[in-house]
């Protein structure tokens, strides 16, 4: 059980994750832009200490005369010294004749593969322990001779050293400060999204009211929302079962108590008459029952697909004509015409086939039941398909007692029985809820009325039409 909470704990916080994910980016860029900046200035440095040293060598190139006895260094050894003079560097130089012979200087001091050049020229070279930077240059007019004059590199060391220390140390205080400056920020900036964890976690698995949502950016108000969306659902589910749960239990009670006492009286009778009666009854009664178990299971259903249905073309006239031919046999035996009208040009409307054949069934369910007209007349139910303008309406019309205005809006309310239904002892008053329901899925209108005859009820439902072509 605690597998889930440790797998979270190894994890990295989103706090931690989003600084870690800011700084090394920003850090592998600056100690690029760090290194790039310290190697220019470094080769600029170093271009500087090369001047240096080649104003030196020009410096004792101009002092070499040509003497009777030959190429001569017009510098005691004195003035050289203080001529090449450096507070912290050892510098050593060599003047030589064209033969080799040396001039002035240190003869160890010498380049691997010396040849002529008329520039100077640079490069390092190993002299006893110390490694040197060396200027060489060769002078042909008036006469020949070379100069190399050397130095060894400790400054040039020293300043690359503090050119790295420099750059670096503060860049890493820089990004120190800056951590800690972002793991605050983006701790505050998370901060509502820890009080949506924690008020979540304290929740009662009943309790779907919305969570108190107090975000600081466009990101975790989306989120609030959606977990506030999700309750809602949830919610409506819920109370959709609950309410489902209340309706089995209240209105299959009565049912079921007929049964069992149709079945208690049938078994005290000796009579096998009397056992068939109450069996017949029982069977009666069962299919009620049944009916009521099949209108709250389409009713819950429907309030399950609260958030909506795909709808479609649907070829109207087809579903009409089927769903008719269905209740035939049923309209007949009850001494009911059941007509249609409106079926000869095909109609289509936006919506879903299984809840219209579930607005038209309990349509004609409850028309046949209470729709018949009174003693001496003969009943007649008719469904009728017309198209007005951009909708298209389906209507099922019987020469019934019809309702009231009051009763049709109490009827439009579930649970709720008209006169009619209490006095056959039949329906749960859940037909036209359902209607009502299917109706709202399909963004159709529902609408009770009165028949245009005078007497009966005329009840509508008004489907969006897709646009003639």
């Amino acid at each position: 059980m605690n597998a889930a909470p440790a797998a979270w704990q190894a994890r990295a916080s989103l706090r931690t994750r989003l600084v870690r994910n800011v700084l090394l980016p920003l850090a592998l860029t600056w100690l690029l832009g760090t290194a790039v900046t310290v190697a220019v200035a470094y080769h600029f440095a170093q271009k500087a200490f090369d001047r240096a040293l080649q104003d030196d060598a020009f410096a004792l190139a101009s002092r070499v005369r040509l003497q009777p006895q030959g190429l001569a260094l017009e510098l005691s050894a004195q003035e050289a010294n203080a001529l090449l003079f450096d507070q912290s560097e050892n510098i050593y130089f060599v003047v030589r004749r064209l033969d080799g012979a040396v001039i002035a200087g240190n003869p160890d001091l010498d380049l691997p593969s010396p040849h002529k050049v008329e520039d100077a020229e640079f490069s390092e070279l190993n002299f006893g322990q110390e490694r040197l930077r060396a200027v060489t240059f060769w002078r042909e007019q008036p006469f020949a001779f070379q100069v190399i004059v050397a130095q060894t590199m400790g400054s040039r060391r020293a300043l690359l050293h503090d050119l790295l220390f420099f750059s670096v140390a503060p860049l890493l205080l820089l990004l120190v400060l800056l951590a800690l400056w972002l793991r605050g920020i983006i701790g505050d900036e998370l901060q509502p999204l820890s009080e949506l964890q924690r008020s979540v976690e304290q929740r009662d698995a009943l309790d779907l009211t919305p969570v108190p949502v107090s975000a600081s950016s466009r990101e975790l108000q989306q989120l609030g929302t959606a977990v506030n969306a999700l309750l809602v659902r949830l919610s409506q589910s819920m109370q959709a079962q609950r309410e489902f749960s209340g309706n089995v239990a209240h209105e299959l009670r009565t049912p079921l108590a007929g049964i069992r006492a149709l079945a208690e009286y049938g078994l005290t009778q000796p009579d096998p008459a009397a056992w068939r009666e109450q069996l017949q009854r029982i069977a009666a009664s069962e299919a009620r029952a049944s009916h009521l178990v099949d209108q709250l299971l389409a009713l819950a259903l429907a309030e399950e697909a609260d958030v909506g249905v795909q709808n479609e073309p649907v070829a109207l006239d087809e579903v009409v004509r089927a769903t008719v031919l269905r209740y035939l046999s049923r309209a007949d035996a009850a001494g009911v015409d059941l007509g249609v009208q409106g079926l000869d040009e095909p109609v289509q409307v936006a919506g879903n086939v299984a809840l219209i054949e579930g607005i038209l069934g309990n349509l004609l369910d409850n028309a046949l039941r209470y729709g018949r007209a009174p003693a001496g007349q003969a009943s007649t139910l008719t469904v009728e398909l017309a198209r007005e303008g951009d909708r298209v309406r389906l209507s099922v019309i019987d020469n019934g007692p019809g309702l009231t205005p009051q009763e049709r809006q109490h009827l439009m309310q579930r649970g709720v029985r008209g006169l009619h239904a209490d006095r056959l002892g039949q329906g749960a008053g859940l037909g036209l809820a359902i209607v009502a329901k299917f109706a709202q899925l399909m963004q159709a209108h529902f609408e009770l009325s009165n028949a245009s005859a005078g007497s009966g009820l005329c009840a509508s439902v008004n489907f969006q039409a897709p646009p003639r072509s």
